[in-house]
């Protein structure tokens, strides 16, 4: 069940689309969740076995209360106590039945849907994993969190009781059909005349139901939204004194949550009306016609009782369904959007001959590449042609929307190149495992982020099979260990979300020891020290200086005095490489390097 390899598609906003566009058909939504109840199959069964045991009960009582009405009529004197005894010890066997079935339909029940919902999510969060950069810049991620959340939690629900729901249902009506045609056929097809009239019209309310449903949790997404980027930004907020602004976004938010919601709750009232409506017309066949029928000595007392109670297990199975039937659309609207995350295609994939890269020796071609964003069609560069070679270190400027960050980005395939091939040692990179692609490469960018956890943590996901000893000695060479080892619990000190309870530059060099633990081949700079103080920035450059020793190295800076000593310096704008050359032959050709360069000294 595993989602497999995902493709990239021609529109990166094809998750932002599915989200507010793509709908399924109820069959389609039921067989694409089918395959989930397959591990649990013998579960499944034995529900449903219990399901049936419960319904002895209901179905067998009407025919004990008909037997002693009819008797009690027409032969009193041959209704002895033993037989009454008799039939009572039958039918609290059937109950102690009924109670042992229940009690296992309870609790295996919801224990296989909370399974099949634990496996839904496994295959979600594996998937949004494999879901490219783009997916994300169009998708906000209070929506992904409400998909995998809280639509799931009515999965559970869902998977246990509608299949015994509905098999019950059927059971129930089967049953009392056949046992009520034997009673009286004319007043049973009356009754039964009612159903498929009430279907019907439930069917067309139920639709209703689910676009509202749908709706209101696309809005409970938004809302989640709202409440993380307001809360993630409490900073900013504060700066701008934006409070009462926050306050109104989130309260235009809830507003039209509550809509929703009461939008919801008129289909709902529209549903038990109707319900309800029809449950009145079927009692009133069965009084009328039933009263006519014992006038006319056409049916017997005994059986207009136990045929009272057969239409009241009937009316109230039918109520029992409708009841679930906003269970029954939460789930559906759960698997929906559940489905529609899954069906978000995976922009990049490994090929089907894709092979490990082993041993990297770091030799680097874009060869005529083309590239625009596949979102917005936006074209970064075109034809673009560059070779860098094994252990070379490499500086790209130039000003901002230029393509610096996008054509470091294509080197471990965050995005594929429109037209072209970026080459690794001779290869293309899309002939290489995505894992071992990215394996050798490692990224430091301006902005870092960590993980919730401890200063250990964030370390060791360089490497996470590394030892202690390893993690500390990556610390050292980053220049990070003197001011973790002042950290309350060194190592151990737990940073906070996002690292929050640490400085830039803290940041920064812990990022730094994270790459030294990894020791890739292949190192992408990212402007890494642009948003660090004189201080900051002086120890970074230290371990970056160290970091990209013997390794191919891109760096990317607004600060041009970080990269003079590079092997050669690229000017990258919109109309591609314009210059390239040491600093040196640069400055001596006084074109468009010598002017950012003469122009960033005179500003500081």
């Amino acid at each position: 069940m595993k989602g497999g390899e995902l493709h990239f598609a021609p529109a990166a906003i094809v998750m932002k689309k599915q989200e507010e566009q793509k709908t399924y058909s109820t069959g389609e939504l039921l067989r694409r969740f089918r395959p989930y109840y397959s591990p649990y199959r013998k579960v499944l069964i034995a529900d449903l076995c219990c399901a049936a045991l419960t319904c002895l009960a209901d179905l067998t009582l009407p025919m004990i209360l008909r037997y002693l009405t009819n008797t009690g009529m027409n032969d009193l004197a041959s209704l002895t106590l033993k037989t009454v005894l008799t039939l009572g010890l039958l039918y609290l066997t059937l109950r102690v039945i009924d109670v042992l079935a229940a009690r296992y339909m309870a609790y295996q029940g919801h224990v296989m849907g909370t399974y099949i919902e634990t496996d839904m999510r496994e295959d979600a969060y594996a998937h949004l994993l494999r879901l490219s950069v783009s997916s994300y810049n169009n998708t906000k991620i209070g929506q992904i969190m409400g998909r995998i959340t809280n639509d799931l939690f009515d999965v559970t629900e869902f998977a246990h009781h509608c299949p015994e729901e509905f098999f019950i249902a059927a059971l129930k009506a089967v049953v009392s059909f056949v046992i009520l045609v034997r009673i009286h056929v004319r007043l049973t097809i009356a009754v039964f005349a009612v159903v498929p009239v009430m279907l019907l019209v439930c069917i067309r309310v139920n639709r209703w139901m689910r676009a509202a449903f749908a709706r209101q949790r696309h809005q409970t997404g938004e809302l989640n939204a709202r409440i993380e980027d307001s809360l993630l930004g409490q900073r900013v907020v504060k700066a701008f004194t934006n409070e009462k602004l926050e306050e109104e976004k989130f309260n235009s938010e809830n507003q039209e949550f509550f809509r929703m919601k009461r939008n919801t709750y008129r289909y709902m009232a529209a549903f038990q009306i109707t319900v309800r409506s029809f449950e009145g017309l079927m009692y009133l066949v069965v009084l009328v016609g039933g009263g006519i029928f014992l006038v006319n000595r056409q049916i017997a007392p005994g059986d207009l009782v136990a045929y009272v109670m057969y239409v009241t297990t009937l009316i109230a199975t039918v109520r029992r369904i409708i009841e679930f039937a906003e269970q029954f659309q939460r789930g559906m609207t759960g698997i929906e959007r559940f489905l529609q995350l899954m069906d978000a295609e995976v922009e990049i994939f490994d090929e089907p001959d894709a092979q490990e890269l082993k041993d990297p020796k770091g030799e680097i071609v874009f060869d005529s590449v083309s590239f625009q964003y596949p979102d917005d069609h936006n074209i970064v560069f075109r034809n673009l042609n560059l070779k860098i070679r094994p252990g070379e270190k490499v500086a790209i400027v130039g000003p901002s929307g230029g393509g610096k960050t996008t054509l470091c980005n294509l080197i471990p395939r965050f995005y594929d190149v429109s037209e072209g091939k970026v080459l690794l040692d001779g290869r293309d990179i899309r002939s290489y495992t995505l894992k071992s692609l990215r394996g050798a490469v490692g990224m430091v960018q301006q902005d870092v982020y960590l993980f919730s956890g401890t200063v250990a943590d964030n370390i060791l996901y360089g490497c996470p099979g590394a030892s202690r000893a390893e993690m500390e000695e990556a610390a050292r060479r980053a220049g990070a260990a003197e001011f973790i080892e002042e950290l309350p619990d060194g190592y151990d000190t737990y940073i906070g979300e996002r690292g929050v309870k640490l400085s830039g530059g803290q940041k920064q060099r812990l990022s730094i020891a994270r790459i030294f633990l990894k020791n890739p081949p292949m190192l992408i700079l990212d402007e890494a020290t642009s948003a660090l103080d004189n201080e900051s920035e002086y120890e970074v450059a230290k371990s970056l200086a160290e970091l990209s020793v013997g390794r191919t190295t891109l760096t990317i800076a607004h600060r041009l005095s970080s990269i003079i000593h590079s092997d050669r310096i690229l000017v990258l704008t919109e109309d591609g490489i314009i210059e390239e050359g040491t600093h040196q032959e640069l400055m001596e050709k006084k074109g468009a390097y010598y002017k950012l360069y003469t122009r960033a000294n005179e500003v500081r």
